[in-house]
């Protein structure tokens, strides 16, 4: 089991309010950024700063095809360096589906380095017998498999049980972790209402029928959204689609370290002395 990942700059001064946070490497508490196309200085940058608090860089969409092959390479270099898994999107896997060029992409991603792989619909129409054949294919390869369930579409949307059976079914495929499709937006998909709140009722729904919880993402990429999980379901629930700029404000709410959770652990009395002196 990992440590507890405690505070740096204020170590030995303050703790974390919230307790419990592990350190990497760790099976959940994950948090996943969504990469749109961060240079390799940039991307270097985060990962001095945050690759404690990063486990997962997905380089989004189909942008993977667009970088030139040698700065893709050594951008995946200097994430995996971090010990954090780098996987192209989903999007790229959904085109070599309907392309048919499935085993050919699986050789250009692992010749790339990546190290994991996302296999979605949300886009296109895969039946069950397709998407059990990719993920075993992918295995096969040597990839960690990340899947991930629900439609880009709203008007797509999967009725909660219906999420669930899929969730098994990757599950029992062999995914290591699968993903509750929320968009880059975060409204209008999943659990989300047009609004971006929680659908408290269809998350209920879906939590009272997995079998590991601790193994499913859910994509959460606006602050209410990621503070509502946190308090709902602890500080190591899995995050993703969070914005790299947001690694370190989503760390904090794991913490108790922003307002969002830190309330929670305040008593309506606070015991407070100054150095030497009586309570105030």
């Amino acid at each position: 089991m990992s440590e507890i990942l405690g505070l740096k700059a204020m170590n030995g001064v303050l703790h974390s309010p919230l307790e419990g946070r592990r350190t990497k490497p760790r099976q959940s508490g994950l948090t996943m950024v969504i990469d749109k196309g961060m240079g390799l200085g940039e991307t270097t940058d985060l990962l001095t700063l945050g690759a404690d608090y990063i486990d997962i860089f997905k380089i989004s969409f189909g942008t993977a095809a667009l970088y030139p092959l040698e700065q893709l390479r050594a951008k995946i270099r200097a994430i995996r360096s971090h010990g954090i898994t780098v996987c192209p999107g989903g999007t790229l896997l959904e085109i070599a589906v309907i392309q048919n060029r499935l085993s050919q992409f699986l050789a250009r991603v692992s010749g790339l380095g990546f190290d994991a792989v996302e296999i979605s619909d949300g886009t296109i129409r895969m039946s069950a017998a397709v998407r059990g054949a990719v993920i075993t294919a992918a295995l096969d390869a040597g990839f960690d498999v990340i899947t991930e369930v629900g439609k880009k579409d709203p008007t797509q949307h999967l009725p909660p049980e219906e999420v669930v059976d899929r969730v098994r079914f990757d599950f029992d495929y062999g995914a290591r972790l699968v993903i509750l499709e929320a968009r880059e937006s975060g409204k209008g998909v999943g659990i989300f209402t047009g609004d971006g709140s929680v659908k408290e009722a269809e998350l209920e729904t879906i939590l009272g029928g997995l079998d590991r919880p601790e193994a499913v993402m859910w994509e959460a990429p606006l602050k209410n959204q990621q503070a509502y999980l946190i308090l709902r379901l602890g500080v190591n629930v899995n995050l993703g689609n969070v914005q790299p700029s947001d690694v370190y404000a989503l760390e904090a709410l794991r913490l108790g370290l922003r307002a969002d959770t830190l309330k929670v652990t305040v008593e309506s009395e606070i015991p407070f002395a100054l150095e030497g002196g009586d309570r105030v």
